[in-house]
């Protein structure tokens, strides 16, 4: 049995979180918690495997929260936030998260990654990478390298690999990679997303070529 802490102050979103893994992952003891404060008193109280936070909390944002998570512990956070600028998901990252879901998410998806972040840290010290074929991302550095090399990355770059590393395999829409990276709020031409895809492809050098063209739907990352 695992114990996960979810500090969401939705009651509908944790309660649907709470049937979902009461169903499907029966394996999981979920405890909640509905603001920052709350969250800290019940860690302060008791041990737990994993962390879902929400970004946006009363009282005390999830950012906050994660601060004072890290002066104490490296339990894996999955941050799940409706923020979903590229300054706002480098942050988490610097942090110390160790993963993100964007609202609204696929629950499904949501155990996931608590499942392979679970086994990840069983047992071990907490994975603090990101890794697909030559590329590595360093979260707490925030930096990548390519076959051992640090390769210096703008932010928009930058976010947008972390978005294909995240879930190598899956094909991004441009229009998804602007929301993501950009922001729901810029109505500039998609056009802007494959100028980067192309500058992030040159500063990768030969590992450039795991970011694939998926025709007439975006880009995703390979291992080769």
């Amino acid at each position: 049995m695992y114990r996960i802490l979810l500090v969401e102050d939705d009651a509908r979103i944790r309660e649907a979180i709470l049937d979902f893994f009461s169903e499907k992952a029966p394996e999981y003891e979920v405890d909640t918690a509905g603001d920052g404060p709350q969250g800290l008193t019940k860690i302060e109280e008791n041990t737990y495997d994993l962390i879902l936070l929400d970004v946006m909390l009363p009282q005390m944002s999830g950012f906050e929260m994660m601060m004072k998570i890290r002066r104490t512990s490296d339990v894996p956070v999955i941050f799940m936030t409706a923020r979903t600028s590229e300054e706002d998901r480098l942050r988490g990252y610097e942090l110390g998260c160790d993963d993100y879901v964007c609202k609204p998410f696929s629950i499904a998806e949501l155990l996931a990654k608590v499942n392979a972040l679970i086994k990840r840290a069983k047992g071990t010290v907490l994975d603090d990478e990101l890794v697909c074929g030559e590329i590595r991302f360093h979260k707490r550095a925030l930096s990548v390298t390519v076959s051992g090399q640090v390769v210096d990355l703008p932010p928009k770059e930058l976010a947008i690999l972390i978005l294909l590393m995240e879930r190598p395999g899956w094909t991004f829409s441009r229009d998804q990679l602007l929301d993501l990276v950009w922001g729901r709020d810029y109505y500039g031409n998609d056009r802007v997303v494959d100028n980067h895809v192309k500058k992030l492809r040159k500063s990768l050098g030969k590992a450039g070529s795991q970011i694939k063209t998926v025709f007439a739907r975006g880009y995703k990352i390979t291992e080769k």
